[in-house]
């Protein structure tokens, strides 16, 4: 059995909000409390740049009521950050925590979060300081290697259907083209959601484009030349990484080729993508009514639309966390495995297997056409985001027509 150790707790969050990052958190606190060896729980403001810069707060004695009603509150109660540690940055963390006797660090973010977790882990074990560090994960992309699935994808994913659902009701009273485009640079787990709220037969989206499949714009003209042909109308979820044959994104041409932090080509911030796939219907397939939105931020941390399953199990993993840091002695990444027809058990993965790497939607989950998904996706995705609200149509017959012809 590892050693089992004495000292401070360090929990900070990274990267994007989610509607459900609060509960791991809560999660990491209320369960380290249960741990006489923990001396203090801080936690750090603005992820790893708190850190560096000792922005902690201290939540030992914070009451259960509050921590109650941060975890079901959207967003980073502690704040975040888009910095991406390299050797040195790492270092620097290392020698904050050393200087304040933290012994167990749990860092909630997605797999650069994890790969943070990796190398300070690797610096505390080069020179023999005992520190447990574990990497709880969060994303909404839903691209994190090994596990199951992430939290807060399942709350994302419930507000995209939501938005598509509410979308086709509208596209169906007065029809036209509706086009959404929705987050996901390099995995289309989260538009593939559009389609989790669908009900009758001839619901919207019609067409879900992924970048998991090369976009062609004349292809795509022909799908929603013929969804509109068979319907009158046409829904389209379109991911924001879609890209060419070559693998350039499409929405690149319209950002001047600015990158983030992580060196990532932005693709969001404007709603040019949507625009431009808008205009080229309207110019090309000479429909009239034809509209695009861009979800953008609404899709983290929408208030008010949570799964309920997201928030448990995202509460569930900060608590491992910590059973596995404080009671076992162990470093890694909490994942999670499908059970049955749907539960979920936990294990620890180790920090390598996720740090840096990211997955693709599974083959199975693509239509052949490469414009939608299959019923092996819907079986995936459905136990994730909960209940879904109901909606109906009108139950009455056609009157016969008795006026003149």
């Amino acid at each position: 059995m590892a050693k089992l150790l004495e000292g401070k707790v360090l929990v900070a969050q990274g990267g994007g909000p989610t509607a459900v990052i609060n509960q791991s958190v809560v999660g990491v606190v209320l369960e380290a409390r249960q741990f006489p060896q923990v001396t203090h729980i801080y936690g750090a403001l603005n992820g790893v740049n708190g850190v560096i810069n000792e922005k902690f707060v201290d939540l030992t004695d914070v009451s259960n009521t509050n921590l109650e009603a941060v975890a079901n509150t959207p967003s980073s109660g502690l704040l975040s950050t888009r910095d991406k540690p390299d050797e040195a940055y790492c270092a620097k963390i290392f020698d904050v925590c050393k200087a304040h006797n933290i012994h167990f660090f749990f860092y909630c973010g997605g797999n650069d979060s994890a790969d943070t977790c990796r190398i300070v882990n690797q610096q505390a074990e080069a020179v023999g300081y005992d520190l447990r560090v574990i990497h709880v994960p969060k994303t909404i992309d839903n691209d994190l290697k090994v596990t199951d699935h992430c939290p807060g994808y399942g709350s994302a994913a419930k507000f995209v259907a939501q938005a598509f659902a509410g979308a086709n009701l509208d596209n169906r009273a007065i029809p036209g083209v509706y086009i959404a485009v929705v987050m996901g640079r390099n995995a289309g787990f989260l538009t593939a959601a559009a389609a989790l709220g669908r009900k009758y037969e001839d619901d919207g989206p019609h067409l879900i484009y992924l970048p998991e499949r090369p976009f062609s714009v004349a292809k795509f003209t022909e799908d929603v030349q013929a969804v509109y042909q068979k319907y009158g109308r046409c829904v389209v979820a379109v991911s924001e990484g879609i890209a060419d044959e070559k693998g350039e994104a499409i929405a690149a041409q319209f950002t001047g080729g600015e990158k983030d932090s992580h060196g990532n080509v932005q693709l969001s911030g404007t709603g040019a993508l949507g625009d431009m796939l808008a205009q080229h219907i309207k110019s090309v397939a000479k429909i009239k009514r034809v509209r695009a939105d861009t979800l953008g931020y609404l899709q983290r941390s929408f208030l008010g639309c949570v799964s309920e399953v997201d928030q448990a199990e995202a509460r569930a993993v900060g608590e491992k966390a910590v059973r596995y840091a404080v009671r076992h002695g162990l470093d890694g990444s909490v994942a999670m495995k499908r059970v049955g027809d749907y539960a979920i058990s936990y294990f620890l993965t180790p920090l390598e297997t996720v740090a840096r790497h990211t997955k693709n939607m599974p083959d199975e989950f693509i239509n052949e056409a490469g414009n939608g998904i299959t019923e092996e996706f819907i079986r995936y995705g459905r136990p994730l985001v909960g209940v879904m609200p109901d909606f109906q149509r009108l139950d009455a017959p056609l009157v016969e027509r008795n006026g003149k012809e």
